[in-house]
């Protein structure tokens, strides 16, 4: 069975990430300010919650290692503000896709991809609630339907770049390391494919690399070079 995985951020949803968490977070914060949240606290939380979703060990989901840090840092049980949290990202979260830059050229890339017989796997580091991807999928002009699998922090128990994260999505998808390709834009983040099997391809539109890693694509291009690699295959 052929499978291709794909990034979003900055891959099949143009942007530039900074850009994207300022406005997210402003959102964020202008809601939960209502209910007398200090804005600097919670965006402390959700930085340390972030950064040990990132570098967590397995042991738990990112969903769980998420809330023991807010839990930390606010000082208050998750449950306080949970319904308000929900409702931020089913609803004002969609805001913030005024800081993103949606291509028709992502709707094409999975039509031909699918008329082609491959199934697509949506490997973005799973930091965020289901429904916040589901949105963040639906700027960019696709359905969560597009997908045999998504990643997020309710199921997941790594995230990018940890080779954990790639192992766990091809036990999931119960496929063994064949050559697969991994498309985005994150050198340190989505090139590390490279170290568990996978052929890469670098979308050069909005590179990332924040970690200063050194690896090499198997391929590059714009959003552009890809479709019209995509369609050779």
């Amino acid at each position: 069975m052929k499978f291709i995985f794909f990034d979003l951020d900055g891959t099949l949803l143009p942007m530039v990430q900074d850009d994207f968490v300022r406005c997210y977070y402003k959102l964020l914060t202008t809601k939960m300010s209502k209910f007398g949240v200090e804005p600097k606290k919670l965006i402390d939380a959700l930085n340390y919650g972030a950064y040990q979703m990132t570098n967590n060990d397995g042991t738990m989901t990112n969903e769980e290692r998420f809330w023991i840090c807010y839990e930390k840092i606010m000082g208050i049980k998750k449950d306080k503000y949970i319904n308000e949290l929900n409702e931020f990202y089913e609803n004002e979260f969609n805001e913030a896709i005024v800081s993103t830059k949606p291509d028709p050229l992502a709707r094409k890339i999975i039509n031909v991809l699918h008329d082609k017989g491959y199934k697509v796997v949506l490997a973005t580091s799973p930091l965020f609630p289901q429904s916040a991807i589901y949105n963040r999928i639906r700027w960019a002009g696709l359905t969560p339907e597009d997908f045999v699998l998504i990643t997020t922090y309710e199921k997941y128990h790594y995230c990018k770049p940890n080779l954990g994260y790639y192992q766990e999505i091809l036990d999931n998808l119960n496929i063994r390391q064949e050559g697969y390709l991994m498309i985005g834009n994150d050198i340190g983040e989505d090139l590390s494919a490279k170290l568990a099997g996978f052929r890469t391809y670098l979308v050069t539109d909005y590179i990332e690399n924040r970690a200063n890693m050194s690896y090499e694509p198997d391929m590059k291009g714009s959003l552009r070079d890809l479709y019209e690699y995509l369609k050779q295959l």
